[in-house]
């Protein structure tokens, strides 16, 4: 396999179009067409920006799996988030640091009174809820 080839197997190991793949190198769509026809080798800066996306340069390059390779999953993220404006890159950080919080159940105390639970995470299961407090009897 040359490095043409290679560089199409990351390409679609990273999911993206030829064109995705242009824009995001850097390069004008019938260059990167050139590249993966073997017509033309990419140069240094574009395999830079080929790394920052998420490809494998050492595998281009040699055809050799690269330790530091990120997954096609971790890549794709890491490209969407890149690309995300502020406030999506902030809710993004929220929703993974908050993911990570071990669900469970949690005592509720005021004033020394058990007043109940306070439940987070997913609820599975039948469960019966009571609220109020029972009637006197006579």
């Amino acid at each position: 396999m040359q490095i043409n080839e290679r560089l199409a197997a990351e390409r679609e190991r990273l999911r993206l179009t030829q064109t995705e793949m242009a824009k995001r190198l850097g390069v004008a769509f019938r260059t990167y067409c050139d590249y993966e026809a073997g017509k033309s080798q990419p140069k240094a800066g574009t395999l830079a920006a080929a790394r920052e996306i998420g490809a494998d340069v050492m595998y281009i390059l040699t055809g050799e799996v690269g330790e530091s390779a990120l997954s096609l999953e971790e890549a794709n993220l890491l490209a969407r988030y890149r690309e995300a404006s502020d406030a999506v890159k902030a809710a993004a950080l929220g929703a993974l640091i908050g993911g990570a919080a071990p669900a469970g159940v949690q005592q509720t105390f005021h004033s020394g009174v058990n007043i109940g639970q306070n439940v987070t995470g997913d609820v599975t299961g039948s469960s019966t809820f009571a609220f109020g407090a029972e009637k006197k009897k006579k």
